[in-house]
């Protein structure tokens, strides 16, 4: 897991328009930055975008295997954890998710999170 440096003496600034890699994958994209040390990635999970479909022949995992600490901007995305912990996650919300779950779209919204830990690898080709 990568450290956010919270001491830098320099400032910087990203935006995602101009995102240092895209990653696609069957219904989604995630656009990621590195900056002040650290890689945040925002992704768009399109309807019918679900981890164990779309993402899951990439990570070859039984479940997605990153963690996530995630803000919610649009859309809504159903949870599942391995421990059969279910919840909605809805514009406003922030989680954490830990190895071990499952995700899709709920409706016909795009889901936009922004994650601040857990996508360095997220859907990258091994």
């Amino acid at each position: 897991m990568e450290k956010v440096i919270t001491e830098s003496k320099k400032a910087e600034w990203k935006n995602f328009g101009e995102a240092d890699e895209v990653r696609w994958f069957p219904n989604g994209r995630l656009e990621l930055v590195k900056v002040g040390g650290a890689t945040v990635g925002r992704a768009f999970l399109e309807p019918g975008w679900r981890w164990s479909t779309s993402v899951q022949p990439i990570a070859k995992t039984h479940s997605c295997e990153a963690a996530h600490f995630q803000y919610h901007v649009a859309g809504i995305l159903h949870v599942v954890m391995d421990d059969g912990t279910e919840f909605d996650c809805k514009p406003g919300d922030v989680s954490l998710l830990p190895p071990g779950h499952d995700a899709w779209t709920v409706g016909d919204e795009t889901a936009i999170v922004v994650d601040f830990q857990g996508m360095v690898d997220y859907a990258k080709e091994l």
